[in-house]
């Protein structure tokens, strides 16, 4: 099992309201228009992915996103593609649809971010608040 943690945290703006996106950003500002971003300041882009979970990633594997906050904890599924180009220095994209750019961490999501549990969005409008978020890849 191939496993990578991503610390985060939220920002007022943060709505997670977005049909088909989910993001997470080392970017350290969010305007209202980024309604896809679950939170910000990650400690990790696409670019600072070991190369084995990027090699396994393009191999099409399965990836578990899990996503805590506090006590609170919701799951999202995707997965990878050998289309994947995994180049990007700040962010990180889980898509439904099967579309690829640098930004893509993963497609054909079963949620994207307007699914996320509303108690954990509700928490990460607050700046103080922080997340971790779990990427494991299984078969």
């Amino acid at each position: 099992m191939l496993r990578e943690v991503i610390r985060c945290r939220g920002h007022e703006n943060v709505r997670a309201t977005h049909r088909s996106t989910l993001e997470f950003t080392k970017e350290d500002y969010l305007t209202p228009r980024g309604d896809c971003i679950l939170c910000i300041e990650a400690d990790k882009g696409l670019n600072d992915l070991s190369d084995e979970f990027k090699a396994a990633l393009k191999a099409g594997r399965k990836l578990l996103i899990r996503i805590k906050v506090g006590d609170l904890v919701d799951e999202v599924l995707a997965e990878g593609s050998p289309d994947l180009i995994l180049d990007h220095d700040y962010s990180m994209v889980v898509r439904k649809s099967t579309y690829i750019d640098s930004r893509t961490l993963a497609i054909r999501a079963n949620k994207a971010a307007k699914d996320i549990d509303r108690e954990i969005v509700e928490l990460l409008k607050n700046p103080k608040t922080e997340a971790e978020i779990e990427l494991i890849l299984f078969e």
